[in-house]
Order: structure tokens, then sequence, then C-alpha cells
């Protein structure tokens, strides 16, 4: 049976996630509090901050960036898009 929490994000009881996505405070919040449906948002949110920050995995910076994004993503009103971004154009 999965696991279910009451997620902050998407204010509903969904599914879990199935470990600490994090090895820090953060992390335990996110696995107490975020359901596995909104971890599949800030993936893409991720990506879009990855990109549009131009952040390096090897930067030691890189962690501390995103885990505020996470943060503000998760439990604030939402992390900020850089100044710059502009959302591709839609197909259709």
């Amino acid at each position: 049976m999965a696991r279910t929490v009451n997620c902050k994000k998407l204010g509903r009881e969904l599914p879990g996630l199935n470990h600490k996505p994090f090895a820090n405070e953060l992390g335990q919040r996110i696995y107490d509090s975020i359901s596995a449906e909104a971890w599949k948002m800030w993936l893409e949110h991720f990506k879009m901050i990855m990109n549009e920050y131009r952040l390096s995995p090897a930067d030691p910076r890189t962690n501390q960036i995103l885990f505020q994004q996470a943060e503000q993503f998760f439990f604030g009103a939402g992390a900020a898009l850089p100044p710059d971004y502009r959302p591709p154009p839609s197909k259709g």
C-alpha cells in the first residue's frame, strides 16, 4: 500500500514519495508533506531553473540555489522565475 501525505503544494491527500529526496532537513520536510505528483512538478521546474540560471552541477552554490528554490516551490508562494525568463512558444 502506498504511503499517503497531506500534500502542502496541492492541498490534498495523495501518494507520497518513496524516499527522502535530499539528505537534509528540507528533504525530510518534503518527504513528510509533499506528494509524488507535486515532486514531478518540481522536476520540471528544476530543469527550467538549471537552464535559465545556467547552473552547473559541479558548482557548490548550485545546491544552495536549488534548495532555496525548492523551499519556495513547495512551501512558499512558488519559486520566482528568472527576471528575463520567457516561456516557450505554445504549440497550437
